[in-house]
């Protein structure tokens, strides 16, 4: 009903939802454009979402996506069960390897990164979730890493499912191909092991 509307929660709304595209980061100029408000009004808007990390704006100026929609997706139960039964996973390739394992999950023609587990050591891949690159070919999503390589495997997937990989990430010279392709493929086998149904409220109880 009319009553029950809130007209700058839905201009923000409003601004969230342009963020809903295959292009990451915009402009002022864009963002006005896309949704017809003033750029005074934008900057008041995007400044309260950015407070709440619903967005962030990068060193060039432009607009992002912030942390916060990642976080709360992973409050979807689909979510928690993935991330329960794959992060004791990363964990232990972390712990194995010593270097940063990581699920990672094609999102259109972006990679992102889902879960991570890091090293305890200074010198390291640091990826965390929510991370994104550019996914340039469905048997390799691996991003471009300056003096360092990631190893990934493909997860069997059903209908409908986006493509995910296990992934090692490291160094060059420290994170061996044929040593974490081993790791990969029995953290893969583990992961087929386990149960994949969600829980219901009943079973949880």
């Amino acid at each position: 009903m009319a009553q029950d509307r809130v007209e700058a929660v839905e201009r923000a709304l409003t601004v969230l939802e342009t963020f809903d595209s295959s292009q990451e980061a915009f402009s002022l100029a864009e963002l006005a454009q896309t949704t017809g408000f003033y750029k005074s009004t934008l900057l008041r808007l995007l400044g309260s979402l950015a407070r709440f990390g619903y967005v962030q704006r990068s060193a060039d100026g432009r607009w992002q996506l912030g942390p916060t929609p990642l976080r709360l997706a992973r409050r979807h139960p689909p979510s928690r069960h993935l991330a329960a039964r794959v992060q004791p996973l990363l964990k232990q390739l972390t712990i194995e390897t010593g270097e940063t394992a990581a699920l990672l999950e094609a999102q259109g023609n972006r990679v992102e990164v889902r879960l991570a587990a890091l090293p305890d050591t200074a010198l390291r891949h640091d990826l965390h979730p929510g991370s994104r690159w550019w996914l340039r070919d469905a048997e390799n999503p691996c991003p471009e890493l300056l003096g360092g390589t990631m190893i990934v495997r493909r997860l069997a997937s059903s209908p409908g499912e986006p493509l995910r990989w296990l992934a090692l990430s490291g160094p060059a010279g420290r994170l061996s191909p044929e040593r974490a392709s081993v790791a990969l493929a029995a953290a893969e086998q583990a992961l087929a092991a386990r149960p994949t149904e969600t829980p219901t409220a009943e079973t949880a109880s």
